[in-house]
């Protein structure tokens, strides 16, 4: 697939909001992006409220994104189809 990229994520359940709060840098310097959910993270739910996020902030379906990595942790890695890096970053 041509439009297909990894990002990785990092992912603030239990928040007064369900907001996607921009591009950071970690300590290597790799882009992350910090998002924000009210869901809980118990049973994948706050995992299903990012994806639907996503989904709708750069407006493709939920199943053009795809959890590789990262379930049960803070930083998950995404598969995201349909969109390139210019979109990613806008």
């Amino acid at each position: 697939m041509s439009d297909c990229l990894r990002i990785t994520v990092k992912l603030i359940p239990k928040a007064s909001k369900n907001a996607v709060m921009g591009w950071m840098q970690d300590a290597q310097g790799q882009d992350i992006l910090k998002c924000c959910v009210t869901a809980i993270p118990e049973k994948g739910k706050a995992n299903q409220a990012l994806i639907k996020l996503l989904s709708k902030y750069w407006k493709i379906p939920k199943s053009n994104i795809t959890l590789i990595r990262g379930e049960t942790e803070s930083v998950k890695i995404l598969e995201i189809q349909g969109l390139n890096a210019e979109q990613i970053q806008d």
